[in-house]
């Protein structure tokens, strides 16, 4: 699909495509931010299909000029994602029998496992108003009552809160954690932390070390035999967590290092042979995130895995001269005992039924993420102090 639109009234064109191969890289590489999940990470997910999720892009043009670009995707959009414990159990239960009771079809703007990206060069408002133009026209055409824009950064809410005088209404969604490096080792990151966080990871390290042997592999990619036992991790973890979005197919960890040469790295740790963690995360010059991972659960509280992966992940950040270290949604507790910074992010969410608007409206906000997850209450008022 490719279908090319210009737009009455505005001098601006719009092409919505299917696959991001049919727009030239040079077109979407001039205006998109030059972030990681760039033009080749979205190749690598055109070229192994998510069943979750179908991807377009929209690339805007001022005749022959690219002045914005922004992937897109619809999907039967779970309401109760934000729920877990044992509420999440209770709505799993009745999907079973009802497998739809809590989605509705949504064309959402941004990406699927990351953070949303508009890159725009040219009138912000123009192209915004070309943008939702299509979406709602892609809306219309898929009979989805929800059109979305997913998980943006305050960087990009300017040229976003003129939406909610479209319909939109926005919510604070899941934040991004991260964490600034300037340690010169890892002891004096510790020196960082609240002496209760220090002491709990020197007890923790003190129970593994010199008694577990850890064999760490880090490499850009693997061979077939490592990554079926990565994927098998990766499933793993996939089963056991309450709030996942995305299920990838092993094709992803096989294509992305070939598509994203230098920028992908595996983390490997085995005990006696086994495979028992793993760490795949994409690197640029001075930035570092930590993507997926695995654990192998028969032993993960025993060695205390998490945090021998956090270790050993920021020794290899500080000793690459990487400046920052982005470890996802999710999993806030530990994070926020590490001294990671919780990033917020935000979602715009507008039900194209007007009658039914204000009451969807009230169900968003009672079903938002902090009331599920108290680790992202204290994350707020940390950064409010």
């Amino acid at each position: 699909m490719i279908v090319s639109k210009r737009h009455k009234k505005l001098s601006l064109k719009t092409r919505v495509v299917k696959k991001i191969t049919d727009i030239p890289a040079d077109d979407w590489n001039k205006v998109y931010p030059k972030v990681l999940e760039g033009y080749d990470f979205y190749k690598t997910l055109d070229e192994i299909g998510m069943d979750q999720f179908s991807l377009f892009y929209i690339a805007v043009y001022d005749r022959k000029t690219p002045v914005a670009a922004t992937v897109c995707f619809i999907m039967n959009y779970p309401l109760d994602t934000s729920i877990n414990g044992p509420l999440r159990r209770v709505t799993n239960s009745i999907r079973k029998v009802l497998p739809n009771i809590f989605s509705l079809k949504a064309v959402i703007c941004g990406m699927p496992m990351g953070q949303g990206k508009i890159g725009i060069a040219g009138d912000t408002d123009m192209v915004m108003k070309v943008i939702l133009r299509r979406l709602e026209q892609v809306a219309k055409k898929n009979r989805a009552p929800i059109v979305a824009f997913k998980d943006f950064d305050q960087n990009q809410t300017k040229f976003l809160d003129p939406l909610k005088k479209k319909g939109f209404t926005r919510f604070d969604s899941l934040p991004t954690t991260m964490l600034n490096i300037w340690y010169k080792d890892f002891e004096e990151y510790m020196m960082t932390l609240s002496s209760a966080s220090r002491y709990d990871l020197r007890r923790k390290f003190k129970k593994v070390d010199g008694r577990v042997n850890f064999d760490l592999k880090i490499a850009d990619t693997v061979d077939d035999g490592t990554l079926q036992e990565v994927y098998k991790l990766y499933l793993d973890i996939v089963a056991k967590h309450d709030m996942g979005f995305e299920l990838l197919p092993i094709g992803f960890f096989k294509n992305i290092p070939v598509n994203m040469p230098g920028q992908t790295k595996y983390f490997l740790w085995k005990i006696d042979g086994k495979l028992v963690m793993f760490l795949f995360g994409l690197v640029s010059e001075d930035m570092f995130i930590d993507y997926y991972v695995g654990f192998d659960y028969s032993v993960t509280h025993k060695y205390h895995l998490y945090f021998i992966k956090f270790r050993e992940t920021l020794n290899w950040c500080i000793k690459n001269g990487i400046k920052q270290y982005e470890m996802g949604i999710t999993g806030y507790e530990p994070k926020r005992r590490l001294g990671f910074d919780f990033v917020p992010l935000y979602i715009y969410v507008k039900l194209r039924n007007r009658a039914l608007r204000p009451a969807f409206n009230f169900i968003c906000q009672f079903l938002k993420f902090e009331n599920f997850d108290p680790s992202l209450k204290k994350g707020k008022k940390q950064r409010s102090i």
